[in-house]
């Protein structure tokens, strides 16, 4: 975990030398890292797990993505995992890739970063960066809806709207009239002070990634 303090991604030097971490500050950025609504996974060389925060530890366990063969990292598509694979080798040479896994209904992608070798390391440590699968999965989400005062039927408007679906399909997701979801985006954007629809979910898509209260382990 201290190599993702200390070192600056393969192909970039670090502005400024992070401190050595101490034990309890190692502790403390696990526990940062698991407040993150994006998964992080670090593993060496052969994919093998050196460690995972909490939204990682999750999809490793459901297995539709990816999941565990002994103490490795796999793709559960073997035609993903050829690509997992060889884009290990290339983080294992020092270049970043970027690959897209599906399965169980999920597109999930991952940046697989080469990370700066700490001094005296021998093993190469590679981080696998996920995306977020949707926008409203933040645990921001919520906040921002009671921040501004949004109704219970905003918020979901607003949840349909940044899953990228049309005013006339929102509608007929919610069985209700055309004009009613047009009040309702009229609403949100007084509410929010955006100006139109594209601004209100840039505003949103901009939230921090924190994950949901349910997915954070409190120690």
């Amino acid at each position: 975990m201290t190599t993702l303090l200390n070192a600056g991604f393969a192909d970039r030097a670090p502005l400024v030398a992070a401190p050595e971490l101490s034990d309890s500050s190692a502790d403390e950025l696990r526990v940062l890292l698991d407040v993150l609504a994006h998964g992080v996974i670090v593993v060496g060389g052969r994919g093998q797990l050196i460690h995972a925060n909490q939204a990682a530890r999750v999809e490793l366990n459901r297995c539709r993505v990816l999941g565990k063969v002994g103490d490795e990292v796999h793709a559960i598509k073997s035609t993903d995992d050829k690509t997992l694979q060889m884009a290990l080798i290339k983080a294992a040479g020092g270049k970043r890739s970027l690959v897209n896994l599906s399965g169980g209904g999920l597109s999930l992608m991952l940046a697989v970063v080469p990370l700066k070798p700490e001094i005296g390391a021998r093993e190469t440590r590679i981080a696998l960066f996920f995306s977020r699968a949707e926008v409203c999965e933040s645990g921001m989400f919520g906040f921002f809806a009671r921040s501004y005062g949004l109704t219970q039927t905003e918020e979901q408007v607003l949840i349909i709207l940044c899953r990228g679906l049309s005013t006339p399909e929102i509608a007929l997701q919610m069985k209700v009239a055309v004009s009613t979801v047009r009040s309702h985006v009229r609403s949100l954007c007084a509410k929010t002070g955006s100006s139109g629809v594209r601004e209100l979910v840039n505003r949103v898509a901009a939230l921090p990634p924190v994950a949901p209260l349910h997915l954070v382990q409190i120690h």
